[in-house]
């Protein structure tokens, strides 16, 4: 699992490790695995002797790291020209040692002509608000050749501890990270300006808490989760699934929840709504209903929402599953309709899936302050409904209300960017959670397998919903092998 944690416990765990080394060892440490990773792009496209570097330096730390990694770069025949952001808060040992191993400092980017690299070290983790004009005009002139750019732990413009991006900002292909992640590096809009990250141990672990701000789910942690039926299991030990969705308008909302419950492996699927004809044409196994979702039968979860439209049978159908004493996802139309206070006074699980439009409308507020600050976005939308959130986007997020590490799923992908693909992440996560899997691992197991099998059902090509259901299996199987 990866964990990513806030720029304030940072800086404290570096302080703690700091107090038991060599003065200097800690940034020797990090400007090391700078260089490294340096040195790996540009043998990618080259080597690194007789290669043309430039450093972006600030100041503190973070232009020292780059400095001292300079140097190492140049000690192997690199040819490293630097140009300073703040000449008087330069890095002085640093500074030194560039010059030592006979690198530059020069006024600006022009003086150097063609690079193969340039090191983007002008912010830390600290920085607030986007570049300032005069740094912005150096990105701009030294990216202009589109050179790769590598980052020193976060693109200079973007912040660690949200995600956001205020302004402009440095877009890497690459981040060379110190210690541990930090949540910027994992949120949109800012991991989008990130590139491949890549984490340098800096002996920094021991010095962490226990619980993170932010995690990632790795393939081992979603297999942990996943269920696997036993010779002695049945479709109620399997888990069932109820789904009120869909409408006379919107059929096919049903059968794509239908299909993320059965392909998520539901032991049955319990149907009620007006799109049954639909369902059972597609999958005749379903059980179907045609009166309220609570006279249905037996289910140990229930998924409300895809495509249910506005009329009063829709919000009669809310209403009656938010009624069940069973897990209960909502999504699409329910989150619309489903009343707040009935949604926190729940006692059994309740998990919430908006997309960005959808969680602005909850919140109040626009869809491009959620965009722009998600991670917030999901905490308060956890808070507000006491409730699982999984708040839907290029990087999806799950946030659970208390003090509990908010979790990234890493499998998204742009091809999930069509109709209906919610639909199917509803039926899938509604199936987990029937199966016994708590809200939070339910949601982010969900995402983890949807995420894969949009990518093995698109590979490279535009995909449709269908599509994306039809491969959770052999998601599931790459999991699991």
């Amino acid at each position: 699992m990866r964990h990513a944690y806030s720029v304030e416990t940072v800086r404290a765990a570096e302080q703690a490790l700091m107090a038991r080394l060599p003065e200097g060892a800690l940034m020797r440490r990090a400007a090391a695995g700078l260089a490294v990773a340096c040195g790996d792009l540009l043998r990618r496209t080259g080597r690194v002797y007789g290669s043309r570097v430039l450093l972006l330096v600030g100041g503190g730390d973070n232009g020292g790291d780059t400095l001292y990694a300079g140097a190492a770069l140049a000690r192997r025949g690199a040819g490293v020209r630097a140009v300073l952001t703040a000449p008087d808060k330069a890095h002085p040992g640093g500074l030194a040692a560039l010059r030592a191993a006979g690198g530059q400092v020069i006024d600006a980017p022009g003086d150097l002509g063609a690079v193969d690299l340039v090191v983007d070290g002008i912010t830390g983790i600290g920085g607030r608000g986007g570049l300032r004009p005069d740094a912005e005009r150096l990105v701009r002139e030294a990216t202009a050749g589109r050179a790769p750019v590598i980052a020193v732990d976060l693109p200079s413009g973007v912040e660690a501890d949200t995600g956001q991006v205020r302004g402009p900002a440095v877009r890497a292909d690459a981040t060379v990270t110190f210690g541990t992640y930090k949540p910027g590096l994992l949120i949109d809009p800012a991991a989008e300006y990130a590139g491949a990250v890549h984490l340098v141990d800096i002996g920094l672990g021991p010095e962490l808490p226990a619980r993170p701000d932010l995690e990632a789910l790795q393939y081992a942690d979603v297999a942990a989760l996943l269920p696997v039926p036993t010779g002695e299991s049945d479709k109620y030990r399997r888990g069932v699934v109820g789904v009120a969705a869909g409408s006379e308008r919107y059929p096919g909302a049903a059968v794509l929840a239908v299909a993320g419950a059965l392909h998520g492996g539901a032991g049955a699927v319990r149907y009620s709504g007006p799109g049954a004809d639909a369902v059972i044409a597609r999958f005749p196994e379903t059980l179907v209903h045609p009166g309220r979702p609570s006279e249905a039968g037996r289910v140990q979860s229930w998924v409300v929402g895809p495509g249910l439209g506005d009329g009063s049978d829709a919000v009669a159908a809310v209403t009656d599953v938010l009624a069940a004493d069973v897990p209960v996802l909502v999504d699409a139309d329910g989150l619309r309709l489903m009343d707040g206070d009935t949604v926190r006074a729940r006692t059994a699980p309740t998990v919430l899936t908006p997309h960005a439009g959808e969680a602005a409308a909850l919140l109040g507020v626009a869809r491009e302050e959620v965009e722009a600050g998600r991670l917030d976005a999901v905490r308060e939308l956890a808070a507000r409904f006491r409730a699982t959130v999984l708040l839907k986007g290029s990087t999806t997020l799950i946030a659970q209300d208390g003090d509990i590490p908010v979790r990234v799923n890493p499998t998204g992908t742009s091809w999930l960017a069509t109709a209906g693909s919610g639909d199917v992440l509803s039926g899938l996560t509604g199936s987990l959670l029937a199966a016994g899997l708590e809200p939070r691992d339910a949601a982010s197991a969900g995402a983890y397998l949807h995420g894969l099998a949009a990518r093995r059902a698109s590979d490279g090509a535009p995909v449709a919903a269908r599509d994306v259901a039809g491969a959770i299996p052999a998601a599931w199987r790459d999991v699991c092998d």
